[in-house]
């Protein structure tokens, strides 16, 4: 052939060449952008969130045992009482005859205040000799341990026995104070029937602080009169906080007493370490932000870490709750936002070559983060991150983000 053909033949191959490879470059389907995100190893954790607040476990509110004029309360939030220490003084109000019916009622309230006071002291009485038994037991298991026929976890769960009725103890003691208060007020009643007030005579109705405590409330300090009943002061310790928190009814059937908990968001540095000690059995509705009513539950926990690194907490505080349901370490987890429902499973995209690649994927435990991966996916795999419906099966990607 000749020459110049073949050289006229080539150059028309190398331009049909080239308007080909332009035409496809054209119409082929343009690569999307998209977020991508790795499968890794590492710990996975379980947990519910929710907000709640402190509370005490144990507020005692002192009222006026008598009708009358109170003095000036010098007591503010935040003073410290003892037990037994004078917290007001009334001047009784003029006391008129009470008629039968008053006399028999108010009779009846002193018999059951008094037994009120006798089973405090039995309750006082018993719990005094399970604490007594129960730091018997923990240096038993403490000699034991340290003899090597017990476990360190052994031991632990005596020393929370041990606590536990300790502060049983200290509960027993408050109630036989308060029940002792209720006494002395139903015995007012009657020891001043009939008598004439004197007010400004120095004759005056002592109310004492029935537990070592801190003042919580004042409702007002200035010299004033008062009601039978009416509240004069509300005091607690602060020492001893639970946390109260309102879980929906769904996820509470999840926890249980024992179960780890975390706090955040409480005002100071770090996480405080909590449990729950108990489930409410009852539900009740409550009507969101968004105006949707919820069945919620009441779950209150006790705080582990040391008084110290949460001494500035008070009652009613707001704290943030992860109730921790599992946590397993060296999960293969992925991403939850690469997954996406396909049929009654789950799937994912996983970068290969440049194209999306659909794998089905089975998972373990979820989070709102990431899920574990128990077939479908491996180590260091690349999936799309919340892939939308312009991404399919081959579907060629051009990377964004990698996260």
């Amino acid at each position: 052939m000749n020459p110049l053909l073949q050289r006229k033949w080539l150059y028309w191959l190398l331009a049909a060449l080239a308007v080909a490879w332009v035409a496809w470059f054209a119409l082929r389907a343009p690569a999307q952008i998209a977020s991508i995100g790795a499968v890794t190893k590492g710990a996975l954790e379980q947990v519910i969130a929710e907000d709640g607040k402190t509370r005490l476990k144990t507020r005692y509110v002192l009222a006026a045992p008598v009708a009358g004029l109170v003095h000036r309360i010098e007591l503010k939030p935040g003073d410290a009482v003892k037990a037994g220490q004078v917290v007001a003084e009334i001047e009784p109000a003029s006391s008129g005859l009470l008629d039968p019916r008053s006399r028999a009622q108010a009779q009846a309230e002193v018999s059951a205040a008094d037994a009120a006071v006798r089973a405090a002291r039995a309750r006082v009485s018993a719990a005094s000799t399970a604490a007594a038994l129960a730091q018997s037991e923990l240096r038993r298991a403490e000699e034991l341990r340290r003899s090597g026929f017990v476990t360190d976890a052994n031991v632990e769960a005596t020393r929370a026995r041990a606590a536990a009725a300790s502060s049983e103890q200290q509960s027993a003691r408050a109630d036989e104070g308060s029940a002792a208060q209720r006494l002395q007020m139903a015995r007012a009643t009657l020891s001043q029937e009939g008598q004439e007030g004197r007010v400004g005579r120095g004759r005056v109705v002592a109310v004492r602080a029935p537990v070592d405590a801190v003042v919580l409330k004042r409702p007002f300090e200035s010299a004033t009169p008062v009601a039978v009943g009416q509240t004069l002061l509300e005091v607690g310790d602060p020492a001893a906080l639970e946390i109260e928190a309102e879980v929906l009814s769904a996820d509470a059937v999840r926890l249980r007493p024992g179960l780890p908990a975390r706090l955040s968001r409480w005002g100071g540095d770090g996480v405080l370490d909590a449990k729950v000690t108990r489930v409410e059995p009852g539900a009740f509705t409550k009507v969101s932000a968004l105006g949707v009513e919820e069945q919620r539950t009441r779950v209150i926990l006790d705080l582990v870490t040391p008084r110290e690194r949460w001494a500035a907490l008070g009652d009613g505080f707001r704290v943030e709750i992860e109730f921790l349901l599992q946590r397993d370490e060296n999960v293969l987890q992925v991403p939850a936002t690469a997954l996406f429902r396909a049929g009654d499973g789950w799937a994912a995209y996983r970068l290969d070559g440049g194209r999306a690649q659909r794998v089905v994927v089975k998972t373990g435990i979820r989070t709102a983060l990431a899920a574990q991966v128990l077939e479908g996916l491996s180590d260091g795999d690349a999936v799309v991150l919340q892939p939308d419906d312009r991404i399919v099966d081959g579907t060629r990607i051009n990377p964004a983000v990698r996260r």
